[in-house]
Parts: C-alpha cells; sequence; structure tokens
C-alpha cells in the first residue's frame, strides 16, 4: 500500500508541475511580440556548427590545462615507471618526461600537435599551477627534516655537508669566472651570475637521496644515519644561502640586499620563536584525538600560505616560506604524518609532474648545436661532479669514515634531481641565467642523478666480492629460511609454517622475517614507526613458538625483484611468501597509476619474446607471485593462506614422479612438528618411482603413527576439512586449478611448492 501511495504522489507531483512549466512557457512566448530576438544562424549546416562548437570548446583554457594535465601525469607515470625497473629514481623518468614533451622531442617533430596541446598563452597557468605543487611539495621536504637527527649527529655531519656546498660552490665560481663573457644575459652583473652558478653546483636532492637510501637498506645503519644527516644539513644551508643570493639578485647590489636579507633573518626569528610555540600547543592539544577537525587542519595550511606569500613578498620566493613552515612544525608523528599523507598524494601524483614538463618546455636540447656547447657542458657536469662527489667524500675522510664509506657519501650527495631544477628555474625567472645555460645545466642535473644508482652498485660489487672469498672458507649448516610477507595476518601464518619446519631443530636453523614497501609510499619520516608497526605482531608470534627470527625491513621500487635478489643471495634454503590476493595487481596500468586493472603486462610480454611464458600461460598466480617465481633460484613455498593455526594433519597428494621432493618436507613436518601426513597416489607414481617408495617407506618404518597412504582416490569434503594444510608442487597446483577440480572448492591452506 505504502509503495502504491508514493508511486501515485510521485506521478502527480512531476506530471502537475511539468504542465505548469509548460504552461508557462508557453504563455511566455506571447511576450516576444515587438521584441528583436538573436537567433542563432546556421551558416555551414548543423553538423559543421556543432564541430565548430566542439573546437571552440577544445580550445577553452580550461579545456587545454585539463588536457595538458591529462597527458602530463600519464607520460610522468610512464617513464617514471620505466626507469624505476632499470633501478633508477623514478624523478629522472619525470623529468625526461618533461623534456619529451617539450620543444626538444614533441615540439621538434610534432609541432603543431605541440602547439596544439602547449600554446604559448596556456603556459602561464601551467606555471602558477605548477608553482603551487612546489610550495606542497617543499613543505613536505620541511616536514621530512627530522631536526633531532641533526642535534644527535651535528659534528660530522656539519663538516662534511658544508665541505660539500663549499667546495662546488667555489668551483662553479670559479667556472662563472671563464663562462660569463659567452654566456651571461645581456645586463646581468657578474655577482649574481656566479652565484647562482655556485649554488646551482652546490644543491643536495635530499628527497631523492632518501629514498635512495631507503632502498638499497642502508638506511638503519651508521653510514645511511650520516648521509641523511648530511642532506638535511645542505637543505638547510642551501636554501639558506639561496634566499641570499635571491636577495641579492633582486636588489641588485649586496648592499641594497642586506635589507632584504635583514627582513629575512626577521622572519626567521618570528617563525622559531612566535609561530613554532603556537603550533606546538595546538599540537599538543589535539595529540591525543584520532581525528583532526578541518579548522585545525586549516590553521597549519594558511600558516603554510601566509609563511610562502611573506617570503615571496619579502623577495626571498614564496618555496622557501614553505620549506620553513615544513621545518617548524610540531615535532609530533601524528601531525607531520597527517599533513605529509594529506599533502604528498596531491603535490607529487598531480602537481609536481607539470614543473617537470613546465622546466621540460623551457629545456631547448637543440640550442646545443655546436660541439664548443658540448664542450662547455661537459666541464659543467666534470666541475658539478668534482666539486660535489669529491668534496664530500674527502670531507668524510677527513672525518674518519673508511673509503668505501666516504664514496658511497660523495655518490649520494652528488644527487642532484629535482632541487636543482627548482634553484635553475628560478634563476631563468630572475633572468639570471639564459635558456643555453638551462639547458646545459639541467643535463647536468640528470648526469648527476643518474650516476648515483651505477656508483653504489660498482662499490657493493667489489663488497661483495671480498665477501663472497671469505665466504669461500666457511661451510653454512643452517637450514636457512626466509619468510616475505605483506599484511600482517599472512605474515603470522607463513612464521607459523616456517616453526612447524624447523621446531626441533632451533639450533641447526634460522628464520628470517622479511617486509619490503614500496619506496614512493613511503616518507623518511615515519620509517621506523612503520617498521616497528609491520613487525610488532610477527614479533609476538615468535615468543608465543618460542622461536626467534630475524627481521630484515626494505623500501624499494620493485618488490618482486627483491625479494627475489634477497633470497638469492642469501644463500637460503627457503622461501617462503604468501599468494597475493588480485590476479591483474602489477600490471602496466596499474603499476604507471597505481591502480589495479586489466591491461596486459610488460614483464608477460617480455617473457612471451624469451620463450619463459609456457608454464606460466593463463598462470593461477597473481603477477607478483609470477615474477617472484621465475626470478628465484631456490625452493620457494607459496601458502595459499586461509587461517593457517597449526599444521597437524597434513595432506600430500602426488600427482607425477617430479613431486618426490615433496617428501623431503613431509619428513620435516614429522620430525619437527610431530604432524600426521596424508599421502595420496593420483595416479599410481608411487610403485614405479624407487625415490618416492623408498621415502614413504622409510617414514613407515621411522613414523608409522605419523603417515598414511590413501587407497581411496575419491577425496571427501570431510576428509579435507579435517586437514590443516596441503603440501603440493607447482606444476600439479596449475593442472589442479586448470582441471577446475571439486577439492579447490574444499581445501584447506594450502603450500605450493616449486623445487
Amino acid at each position: 500500500m505504502k509503495n502504491n501511495k508514493n508511486t501515485l504522489f510521485y506521478i502527480l507531483v512531476t506530471g502537475g508541475f511539468s504542465a505548469l512549466i509548460y504552461w508557462i512557457l508557453s504563455k511566455g512566448k506571447a511576450l516576444e511580440t515587438g521584441k528583436e530576438l538573436l537567433q542563432p544562424a546556421v551558416e555551414n549546416g548543423h553538423w559543421n556548427d556543432f564541430i565548430n562548437s566542439m573546437s571552440d570548446n577544445l580550445h577553452h583554457p580550461l579545456a587545454i590545462l585539463l588536457a595538458q594535465i591529462i597527458t602530463i601525469i600519464i607520460v610522468a607515470r610512464v617513464f617514471g615507471w620505466i626507469f624505476r625497473k632499470i633501478g633508477q629514481p623514478s624523478v629522472i623518468g619525470e623529468i625526461i618526461a618533461g623534456i619529451v614533451l617539450g620543444p626538444s622531442l614533441l615540439g621538434l617533430y610534432f609541432p603543431e600537435f605541440s602547439l596544439t596541446l602547449f600554446p604559448v598563452a596556456s603556459l602561464g597557468n601551467l606555471q602558477f599551477l605548477s608553482q603551487i605543487g612546489l610550495i606542497l611539495f617543499m613543505f613536505v621536504i620541511g616536514m621530512e627534516l627530522d631536526l633531532k637527527v641533526l642535534q644527535n649527529r651535528a659534528k660530522d655531519a656539519i663538516v662534511i655537508s658544508h665541505a660539500s656546498i663549499v667546495f662546488p660552490f667555489a668551483l662553479g665560481i670559479g667556472l662563472a669566472y671563464f663562462v660569463y663573457f659567452r654566456f651571461a644575459p645581456e645586463g646581468v652583473a657578474f655577482l649574481p651570475f656566479a652565484l647562482f652558478m655556485g649554488i646551482a653546483m652546490s644543491i643536495t636532492a635530499f628527497p631523492v637521496l632518501a629514498r635512495i637510501v631507503q632502498e638499497r637498506g642502508i638506511h638503519k645503519t651508521k653510514l645511511g644515519a650520516i648521509v641523511i644527516t648530511c642532506a638535511a644539513a645542505d637543505d638547510i644551508t642551501a636554501w639558506c644561502i639561496l634566499a641570499a643570493v635571491i636577495a641579492i639578485v633582486k636588489a641588485g647590489t649586496f648592499v641594497s640586499s642586506l635589507y632584504i636579507i635583514g627582513l629575512a633573518m626577521a622572519y626567521v626569528l618570528v617563525m622559531l620563536f612566535v609561530i613554532k610555540p603556537f603550533l606546538k600547543k595546538i599540537g599538543e592539544l589535539y595529540e591525543t584525538k584520532d581525528n583532526l577537525s578541518k579548522p585545525v587542519v586549516a590553521i597549519f595550511f594558511l600558516t603554510l600560505i601566509i609563511s610562502s606569500y611573506t617570503t615571496e613578498i619579502i623577495g626571498i620566493h614564496a618555496l622557501f616560506g614553505a620549506f620553513m613552515t615544513g621545518v617548524i612544525m610540531p615535532d609530533i608523528s601524528k601531525f607531520r604524518n597527517l599533513f605529509i599523507e594529506k599533502v604528498e598524494d596531491v603535490s607529487v601524483l598531480l602537481l609536481l609532474p607539470l614543473f617537470f614538463v613546465f622546466t621540460g618546455l623551457r629545456t631547448q636540447v637543440g640550442l646545443l648545436n655546436d660541439s664548443y656547447l658540448l664542450q662547455i657542458t661537459g666541464l659543467i657536469i666534470l666541475v658539478a661532479v668534482v666539486g660535489k662527489f669529491l668534496g664530500s667524500a674527502l670531507a668524510a675522510k677527513f672525518v674518519g669514515q673508511t673509503w668505501r664509506d666516504s664514496i658511497v657519501i660523495g655518490a649520494l650527495m652528488n644527487t642532484r634531481g629535482l632541487m636543482e631544477l627548482i634553484v635553475l628555474n628560478i634563476g631563468l625567472d630572475l633572468g639570471v641565467l639564459t635558456p643555453e645555460v638551462f639547458t646545459m645545466m639541467v643535463i647536468m642535473a640528470l648526469v648527476t642523478t643518474f650516476m648515483t644508482g651505477p656508483i653504489l652498485n660498482i662499490v657493493n660489487y667489489f663488497d661483495k666480492k671480498e665477501t663472497e672469498t671469505i665466504a669461500e672458507f666457511s661451510i653454512p649448516d643452517k637450514f636457512k629460511i626466509l619468510i616475505s610477507f605483506g599484511s600482517n595476518e599472512k605474515g603470522k601464518s607463513l612464521l607459523r609454517l616456517a616453526s612447524s619446519l624447523v621446531k626441533k631443530q632451533k639450533d641447526a636453523s634460522t628464520i628470517t622475517a622479511m617486509h619490503l614497501t614500496l619506496s614512493d609510499e613511503l616518507h623518511s619520516y615515519n620509517l621506523e614507526e612503520y617498521e616497528k608497526d609491520r613487525f610488532s605482531p610477527i614479533l609476538e608470534e615468535s615468543k608465543e613458538l618460542k622461536q626467534e627470527i630475524t627481521t630484515l625491513f626494505q623500501a624499494t621500487v620493485d618488490i618482486e625483484t627483491n625479494i627475489a635478489d634477497v633470497a638469492n643471495n642469501g644463500e637460503y634454503d627457503l622461501l617462503l611468501i604468501g599468494l597475493g590476493q588480485s590476479i591483474f595487481e602489477g600490471t602496466l596500468l596499474g603499476k604507471v597509476l597505481g591502480f589495479t586493472t586489466r591491461i596486459i603486462n610488460p614483464d608477460r610480454l617480455i617473457d612471451k619474446f624469451t620463450g619463459r611464458e609456457g608454464l606460466f600461460e593463463n598462470s593461477p598466480f597473481d603477477e607478483r607471485t609470477r615474477q617472484i617465481i621465475l626470478k628465484t633460484k631456490m625452493p620457494l613455498g607459496i601458502l595459499v593462506d586461509k587461517e593457517l593455526q597449526e599444521v597437524r594433519n597434513v595432506f600430500v597428494p602426488i600427482f607425477n614422479s617430479e613431486d618426490s621432493f615433496l617428501m623431503d618436507y613431509a619428513q620435516k613436518l614429522i620430525y619437527n612438528n610431530n604432524s600426521h601426513i596424508t599421502v595420496l597416489d593420483v595416479k599410481d607414481q608411487i610403485e614405479s618411482n624407487f625415490i618416492l617408495k623408498s621415502a614413504i617407506h622409510s617414514l613407515e618404518q621411522k613414523h608409522p603413527q605419523n603417515i598414511a597412504l590413501m587407497k581411496d582416490k575419491t577425496i571427501k569434503k570431510e576428509f579435507l576439512e579435517k586437514q590443516d594444510l596441503m603440501i603440493i608442487s607447482i606444476e600439479s597446483w596449475k593442472a589442479l586449478v586448470d582441471s577446475r577440480s571439486v577439492w579447490l572448492t574444499n581445501i584447506p591452506s594450502v603450500l605450493i611448492m616449486k623445487h
């Protein structure tokens, strides 16, 4: 009755008011009498007018800006993903993407399309939007600086950091002396030109360096702590010097700039002694609350905007104000993490690529069209590397570091990345740098950032060779298990399984629990807290099991490759992983944009060409698991976890003679865990296979109560429900999935083994 009533009301209301609207419009038609009305003329036919209207819409400034953003994000993510795959920071790929979309490539070969997508009139909008992205990014960089680290390790770090600034700064000014006459813009004095060359040579990219340190797994070492501290001190010092340089350039003379520098110092004092305590009190009031209210969040963002506005008005650039606001944020992990998460995705994923492309539009590689200009570019790169790399390395050696660590510090401090581009764009906007010099310096930024990875790889290679030489004299005598987990629950299940394999042989075995995370999903500020959260449940489980474990945490750009590398290089006897949830995870569009979607995977395409696709065609595994299977060189166990709590009753189906290796793990479970093993000879392989027959016979003799052969090959639901675990070979699992066996609806947790 109620539904009929609602329907009747809906019909009466909509019908009645529709009739009223029609009546008013009909009466209103009569009001047109005596008025001259503008009738839209159909000049070229209705279709052509529609096309012209669409063309006008496409050329609207907002439509152009949105098209630019779509293109930039897609191209930047694609190039970033490609460079991550070759072991380089994604920022290099994003910078290259900007150059590709600029006049150096797109504008050179597709000039009409380039002018349509990036018309000159639209570049102002792109620049201002990219500047907003930079302000948010510098806010994050300021928050990621942990000033406690600076206080604790200031002595050595400041020596190395300041040496890594002074040395290249002096060389940059020396270089400016030789290139000023030919390359300085008209009307620019030597002082501002030389100062900008100096600061451009001495900058270090703190965010890129922090990511590399995470990915290399050295963030918890003494070396990692020193290099992070050096980079932090370098960042603060370099931005203060840059603020002074901008003041000098804008004022015209050094004496005139003293007024600007005085105002800047007053601004810094206000931020440190007035604004910082105020923000700290707000932080303490809301520290215990689960969520921050919008007015509180608004206070912090308003502080950011006012600070940026103030430094822009003073004359030391809005970016310094954003950086300073980040530095003075309350020293409360919850606050910093919250704001980093709120700001980082928008700035890094959406707005920062706009800056890279805007830089690319200004970078004209075609200007370097003769050998002399290329020689000058090479000289700039040489001066940059000698100044920053050698300056840092020699200072590190002087304060007591080994040559190996000194070289690592030098290589990392030589990383320039995005921070260099920010400095160069400021110089170009101020008219201190010509487009030629700007292009040369962008190339220098790319080369010095790109070379960091190879230098670290060479250092690690020689370290590895030395370690291998020593290791030749040691004989490994322990059964080593590596478990790699994503979620905590899956990690606990893997640990229970690993413990069941070695429970009575703890002195002759080791278990390492490893968690890897994507480095671009983790900022350096909450690294230790994140690691603690991930491992706390695993460590608690290990105490309950009375099983000692070693933990291993690392940030990486390629999780599946790193899992395989750690397992292969660590001489582990068994790698245990959990099966991923989504079979579409890791696809091209998924990896590029961060989504999970059904698009062809580039790794699978490569496998097709190299002939490795066969076994995994129509693979029952998710993409990440499939890659780990391909790349590992030791026994691998893949756990399909159904809340595995204990490993008492174990079902082992034998499909072919190659499954004989499964009995080794059955034997370990019987001896260490007193498990009961039920073996099913699916295709009558035991009698014809000597190894299988001997292994089962031996277990029947030693542990008659722990092993049984199933005679009935009809697997019943009741039997499977009593089992805790099924162990099966990878080939047999694939056959089971392909056959769509009824087992799959009732099976317990499954351990899929690769020999």
